[in-house]
């Protein structure tokens, strides 16, 4: 697991560049989040911004499904036999 600085402002804003740092994804990847609405935004200007908690919680609910999945297909390769 990578350690990775970022800088919050005092409102714990993030540039849509420092998020997607955040979530190990690609800014175009990011910016369809925003856009389809999973990660909620604003404008500061031209500019958009992402508050702290809001990606952290959609961070927490992605990493919650991820496990959810992993373990469904671990048990399903149990029942399988398959030697997981």
């Amino acid at each position: 697991m990578q350690t990775r600085k970022v800088n919050l402002t005092t409102s714990d804003q993030l540039t849509t560049q420092e998020a997607a740092k955040i979530l190990n994804v690609s800014h175009p990847y990011l910016i369809q989040l925003l856009e389809s609405g999973e990660i909620p935004d604003h404008k500061t200007g031209n500019h958009r911004q992402i508050f702290y908690q809001d990606l952290i919680d959609y961070k927490n609910t992605i990493d919650a499904k991820r496990q959810e999945t992993l373990a469904e297909l671990a048990k399903q390769a149990q029942e399988l036999n398959m030697g997981y």
